[in-house]
Formats: structure tokens, C-alpha cells, sequence
């Protein structure tokens, strides 16, 4: 295995239909010896309001790559980190498994190896009698797989974010700047 150093990568797959799932994993794998694993190692404490957490599948089953996961958003509740560190938690660590499956993170030299996940999940989830789990498992699912292949992919390239420069903006910029 060539060594990983550092590389990033981001995803977003949007909710079904009425639901707040929508999942924005923000990923960052490189070598324990370097980087990435400074930052890894230096997220072993705690941070008030932003849980950091091995990434398991279930009890005895932490995903290789060692993956340390966050929240984007601050915690305020118990039924959040319920949902953080049981559906969340649990849709990272298949979609890590598999994609080392798939051949996306290569198998040889994955204890060389350590990811940072940065979860997106909207605190309204948490609030809501009607939550779809289903759906919040889907999209962290899908989202995280994306996420990694660019990753390791370096997507999008510089060549891709020049030529859509003009033509691809930033939701939040719609009514404020024309291109």
C-alpha cells in the first residue's frame, strides 16, 4: 500500500420526504504517523456539547480504519446521543466496513491507517415522534461511502471546481450573488 497521508472528503444525501435525516459527513483519512493521526490522537478527550466517539458497528466491533467520529452540531440531549451513537454510529460503521470491502480503502495496512468523521445530524431528529430511522440510516450510510471514495478519489478535482465555477453555487447564495 502506497502510504495515505491526509485527504478529505464530504458528501450530502438529503432526507426522504418530511424527514430532517439529511447527512453531510465531512471525512479526513491519513497515516497514524502523521497529520491525521495527530489529530486523531488529539480527539481521545471530550469537548462539552460535542461527543467524540470510536466508530463501532456493535458492542466489540470498532471499524478499521480506527475511526473517530463528531458532531457538527451541539448536543443538548439525551435522546440525540441515542440516535448519535446508535443509528448514526451504526450507518458510519457499515458504510467503513464496506467500503474496505469494495476495495475503496484498501485492506493491507488499514492499522496504519485512522479517519476523522465530522456527522451532520439535525437536532429536530431528536424532537421527532415520527423520526424515520430507516432514513436517517440511509443517508449517513450513503453519505459517508461518497464521502470516503472521493477521499480517496481527491474529488472533486481542481479541474472540475474551475469549470464549474460559474455554474454550480452555494445554496445559501441563491438572491444574493448572480453569476
Amino acid at each position: 500500500m502506497s502510504e495515505i497521508w491526509f485527504r478529505t472528503g464530504e458528501a450530502t444525501v438529503l432526507a426522504a420526504e418530511g424527514q430532517a435525516t439529511d447527512a453531510m459527513p465531512e471525512v479526513l483519512i491519513g497515516s497514524v504517523r502523521g497529520p491525521a493521526g495527530q489529530a486523531f490522537a488529539s480527539m481521545m478527550g471530550q469537548v462539552v456539547g460535542h461527543t467524540r466517539m470510536f466508530v463501532v458497528r456493535d458492542l466489540n466491533q470498532m471499524v478499521r480504519p480506527a475511526t473517530m467520529m463528531t458532531t457538527k452540531a451541539t448536543i443538548h440531549t439525551a435522546e440525540y446521543v441515542e440516535l448519535l451513537g446508535g443509528v448514526v454510529q451504526g450507518a458510519i460503521g457499515d458504510a467503513i466496513l464496506d467500503c474496505v470491502i469494495e476495495g475503496v480503502l484498501p485492506k493491507d495496512g488499514l492499522d496504519d491507517l485512522c479517519m476523522i468523521v465530522m456527522v451532520w445530524l439535525d437536532p429536530r431528529c431528536a424532537e421527532d415522534a415520527n423520526l424515520d430511522k430507516a432514513d436517517l440510516y440511509r443517508t449517513n450510510y450513503e453519505a459517508t461511502k461518497i464521502a470516503i471514495g472521493r477521499a480517496m478519489r481527491g474529488e472533486p478535482t481542481i479541474d472540475e471546481l474551475i469549470a464549474n465555477r460559474k455554474t454550480v453555487k452555494h445554496y445559501a447564495l441563491d438572491g444574493v450573488v448572480e453569476y
